[in-house]
């Protein structure tokens, strides 16, 4: 598909495509939902949103959005804010989805592909690609989707770099260059490195920016003309940070800990010599990582990190704002919920106006390059509402909707989701989010839905269509952030270290007992769900909590944690089965008895509740044999199993139709086995 997509998807820039992109941007500023009886089928929660992707341009005078194009496809659009009339599709292909769309400048964009329409074996990458915002000219490909061997790509014309290479940054200098990483491996697949590179999206012409750069650089922090000054390693389990002071400077290393523990600060941007913005806990709220101020210049084992952002409870997750001379004008970050902190007196005050005219949603603001500011995107989401778009003209102090992500999502017939913090047995602070309709009266059947990774935030307060779907079918859904989870802090972090099947799974049921006290949760009909890790959480739940859970639906789960050592085709890499498996979920040998007793397929006997299983058949994260391997065992002694494989779906289901399927099947599942069981 790679070939196809890049030289010959193209659709012609013909004049009944031109005119079909008039109407449909024309369609992107009125929308409506429609009237519903019951529940909103499946697909409503899983199809593809129909807006993705809107950004403003630099000087805030063009919007760029995926809209659906005339042929089905999702296409990229450039919206001409101030003579609408002018605005047409300037990349469309009949072979895939256009997403992904970023500004270099007002007058280029670089995007990715996708095909919505194909399972992840069908797949051959994203690509990198560049077009013009005016569409007089044909895209460049920048980055191949597919491989192409060193005889194929011989025999074209175009020289494209191989899928090896993505996106790093944007560098919006007043060149049509952006930044490039590229990822090396070993002859044997491990990671190696990564490089950096400047890239000419009208030429093609490639710069190398890692010339004389430490060994193992995995990431790379640049200052505003983007040149790299600050790196950081992985190697033999301990990450590292190296400062480069000038072009003409070497690399000196000023930080190193281990990458399984608290680790090195994380820079995120580089304003000056002494003065990089970075990511790391600093006195007196050591438990939680801070948005900090970083100089480098004092010398190995001496940064000095000053506290600039804490948000307590809650790890710092976000970004900072920069305006286009490079100045920091304002901070994005995470707590139950996104928010800007703006330190430039105007965009904080029309932060505070779209605040008052939309109390009841989360409105992130873009507004270019915010140097001179007439126009500013608003992007509001909610708990019960996927993202809708609005355009706020400043100069005349109005509030524009352009599009809904999803129009058909109406939210009130969404339910509401609660963070709240409850105790575990042992006296640990859980985050629990609560997902339930508004008109919820009495204890209900109930789903704790349990997150993959396990060392990732699960959730925030937003739209997600596994909880509204599973709350559109009258079920009350618990996401405990169980130890283990990341983003709210090292204590909750490290309190999961090996903690696999014990106390990670004691917070999931003092979750549900929580619930049960509430009046939330029915006590007799309680079910545990969850993919990947949340698959593993939902066997051993049945396994140590029969008197609990009444059922269990898992897909993409590991069931034997021997197996996460030993296959080999797995993307697990060989330093994590050497360095951070063993620090996080146990060593192979000396904890091996712990591992075997808390390996699900050790303990299939035990599970005798009706369980729903799910995988795909070219998953390399949790391989099949994982779930062919449990299906077995517990076919001696359970004969209330449900299975499917999705051929050619990998850690999940790419496929909407998949999808759609895969719910459809749960919900299934849950009338017979949950909410309509027998007491």
């Amino acid at each position: 598909m790679g070939g196809k997509m890049g030289r010959q998807g193209l659709l012609a820039r013909s004049r009944s495509l031109v005119r079909a992109a008039s109407t449909a941007i024309v369609c992107m500023f009125v929308f409506a939902g429609t009237g519903l009886a019951g529940p909103p089928p499946v697909s409503d929660f899983y199809k593809p949103a129909t807006y993705e992707g809107m950004l403003l341009s630099p000087t805030g005078k063009f919007l760029a959005a995926t809209i659906p194009a005339p042929n089905g496809r999702r296409a990229l659009a450039v919206v001409d804010l101030d003579n609408p009339a002018m605005s047409k599709i300037v990349a469309a292909y009949g072979d895939a989805d256009v997403w992904g769309p970023a500004w270099v400048n007002d007058e280029r964009l670089v995007y990715r592909l996708w095909d919505e329409r194909q399972t992840l074996w069908k797949q051959s990458g994203t690509g990198l690609f560049a077009v013009d915002a005016d569409g007089k000219s044909a895209p460049r490909e920048l980055v191949r989707p597919g491989w192409l061997s060193v005889s194929e790509a011989s025999h074209i014309s175009s020289r494209a770099l191989q899928p090896n290479h993505i996106l790093h940054s944007l560098l919006r200098d007043g060149s049509d260059d952006v930044l490039i990483r590229e990822f090396l491996f070993t002859n044997s697949g491990e990671p190696l490195a990564v490089n950096l590179h400047r890239l000419n999206t009208r030429t093609g012409r490639l710069r190398s920016l890692s010339s004389g750069a430490p060994e193992h650089v995995f990431y790379w922090s640049v200052d505003r003309r983007g040149h790299p000054r600050v790196v950081g390693t992985h190697f033999e389990g301990k990450d590292a940070l190296y400062w480069k002071a000038s072009d003409e400077a070497p690399w000196t290393k000023i930080d190193e800990a281990s990458a399984y523990d608290v680790g090195v600060p994380y820079p995120t941007y580089v304003e000056s010599a002494s003065r990089v913005y970075a990511v790391a806990r600093v006195a007196p709220r050591t438990d939680v990582e801070s948005l900090v101020v970083m100089d480098p210049t004092a010398g190995a084992g001496k940064l000095k990190l000053d506290a600039l952002l804490t948000t307590p409870g809650f790890d710092f997750h976000g970004s900072v704002i920069r305006s286009h001379s490079g100045a920091v004008i304002g901070v994005r970050y995470l707590t139950e919920a996104g928010g800007t902190h703006w330190f430039d007196p105007a965009m904080k005050k029309i932060q505070e106006q779209i605040d008052s005219l939309l109390p009841a949603s989360n409105n992130v603001l873009d507004c270019g390059d915010c140097e001179k500011v007439d126009n500013v995107l608003v992007t509001s989401t909610s708990d019960r509402s996927p993202a809708v778009y609005r355009l706020f003209r400043v100069g005349k102090n109005a509030l524009e909707t352009i599009a809904a992500s999803r129009p058909w999502i109406k939210s009130q017939e969404m339910a509401t989701t609660d963070l709240v913090r409850i105790p575990a047995r042992d006296g640990l602070s859980i985050p629990v989010y609560v997902t339930r309709l508004g008109d919820q009266k009495g204890p209900a059947p109930t789903v704790v839905l349990v997150h993959g990774g396990p060392w990732v935030r699960g959730r925030q307060w937003n739209w997600t269509a596994d909880a509204q779907f599973l709350a559109s079918r009258g079920y009350v859904v618990l996401e405990p952030e169980f130890r283990g989870s990341a983003g709210y802090g090292v204590k909750l972090y490290r309190a999961g270290f090996k903690q696999w099947g014990l106390a990670m799974q004691d917070d999931l049921a003092d979750a549900a007992q929580w619930a049960i006290k509430q009046g939330y949760a029915d006590p007799k009909r309680i079910c545990i769900a969850g993919a990947s890790y949340g698959g593993y959480a939902t066997l051993m739940g049945l396994v140590r909590n029969p008197e609990l859970f009444r059922c269990g639906v898992e897909w993409a789960g590991v069931t034997d944690i021997e197996l996460m050592y030993s296959i080999h085709w797995s993307d697990f890499s060989e330093s994590w089965k050497q360095y951070g498996m063993p620090t996080m979920v146990g060593d192979r040998d000396k904890d091996a008895a712990q591992l075997n007793a808390t390996s699900p397929i050790r303990q299939a006997a035990k599970i005798t509740q009706p369980l729903f299983m799910a995988y795909g058949s070219i998953d390399r994260r949790v391989p099949l044999e994982h779930g062919t391997q449990m299906r077995d065992a517990l076919g001696k002694t359970n004969k209330n199993v449900e299975w499917k494989i999705y051929t050619e779906e990998g850690h999940g289901w790419v496929l909407p139709a998949n999808n759609i399927d895969f719910w459809t099947r749960v919900e299934t599942f849950l009338d017979k086995n949950l909410k309509n069981a027998a007491p």
